[in-house]
């Protein structure tokens, strides 16, 4: 079964530039994708959820910034959306300086505005990694966590 999640990784394979502005416009990809093969739903609810991470961007940017480090609480929606592996594993983010207080906010929306109830780490990864990639002063935290994750790819295989 194919899902929303399937379409953003597709689009962010196959459409993205390094500041999350799609290529073309969105209703030339709708029309590609639907070629592909997803359905109309899909991309709609793909394409609402990359709307949503520039428009949080904006809005990020414009508000204080969060003091470094900070607690955070997480609402029991957020702990069940994340489970304990994807919570531990912004923790660890955060406290490696790949993820800053505002980010980790960011990547959290964007999990919730996933279309499943949980998310297992693996879709936390790629969240974390497609929110780094849309911001430009991201680029070194970016690296770190793609290395990270190819050399856990890579233990996987030995």
């Amino acid at each position: 079964m194919v899902t929303m999640f399937d379409v953003l990784m597709f689009i962010f394979e196959n459409y993205m530039d390094g500041n999350v502005a799609l290529k073309t416009d969105n209703q030339t990809i709708a029309v590609e994708l639907e070629r592909v093969g997803f359905t109309r739903g899909e991309i709609d609810c793909a394409l609402d959820w990359l709307d949503g991470l520039s428009r949080f961007k904006v809005a990020v940017e414009a508000a204080p910034i969060l003091a470094s480090p900070s607690l955070r609480h997480f609402l029991t929606e957020e702990s069940e959306q994340l489970g304990v592996e994807g919570r531990g594993f912004l923790l660890y983010l955060e406290q490696l300086g790949i993820l800053d207080p505002t980010t980790r906010e960011i990547v959290i929306d964007r999990v919730m505005a996933l279309d499943s109830r949980a998310v297992d780490l693996g879709r936390v990864k790629w969240v974390v990694l497609m929110v780094l990639f849309s911001q430009p002063d991201k680029k070194s935290a970016l690296s770190l966590l793609q290395d990270m994750i190819l050399s856990d790819a890579f233990d996987v295989l030995h």
